[in-house]
Formats: C-alpha cells, structure tokens, sequence
C-alpha cells in the first residue's frame, strides 16, 4: 500500500499555494492575517475543504469564513489554476479551525487546576 495518497499529496500543494496566495495576492484589509492550517481533498479531488486560522475573535473569524467562502473562493480557485498543474482544481470550503483556541482553553483549565491543587496541598 501506498504510503501518502494522492488526495494527501494534493492537500498539501493546494495549502502551499493558497498560502502563497493568500499573503501575495489578495488585497482586502477584511481578510487581516490568516492561516491555512489544513486542506482536505475529497476521494473524487472535486471538493477541498480549507482550515485556517486568524487573529482576532470568533465573531471576525466567522465573519472572515464568509468573505473567503463568497466571491474570494472562486478568485482564488481560479488563481490555483493558474498555478498548479492539475486537470480541475477542485472547489474550496473555508472552515475555521477551532483547535488551536480548544487547546489553549484546555491548557488554562489544567494550569488553574494544578495551581488550585498546589494551593490546597500547601
């Protein structure tokens, strides 16, 4: 069996390059700093879905999720086209990556905990 698939292999070109993309080419000030964290492509290489983060608070990150999944998808599919030599490019679904904030709820909530049990031991 193979070790990488090639929808993985394509995931990893189409983050490249969105990145690229996204720091160089577009030019809207709405869009602020966001990262492409993760891009899976599905089985048929029709459809990916794109996980990224940005600074600021979920309700700019929900806001941005909708900038990118509006006119600026088909700008950047269109760019990714341009750049990749693949026969379709498949169709791009911005979805913002909740992750890296869960984490860091997680870690406070284990770093007030072990705080409060050292409080209580002491």
């Amino acid at each position: 069996m193979r070790e990488f698939q090639r929808t993985d292999r394509i995931g990893a070109e189409l983050q490249r390059e969105l990145a690229q993309l996204l720091r160089d080419e577009v030019k809207d000030p709405r869009l602020g700093m966001v990262t492409v964290q993760k891009v899976k492509v599905s089985r048929d290489l029709g459809h990916a879905k794109v996980y990224f983060t940005c600074l600021g608070s979920n309700a700019d990150a929900q806001a941005r999720q909708r900038l990118l999944n509006g006119g600026l998808a088909g700008f950047l599919r269109h760019e990714l086209g341009r750049h990749m030599r693949l026969r379709t490019i498949p169709q791009l679904h911005f979805v913002y990556d909740e992750s890296i904030e869960r984490g860091e709820r997680l870690s406070s909530l284990i770093e007030d905990a072990v705080a409060s049990d050292q409080l209580s031991s002491d």
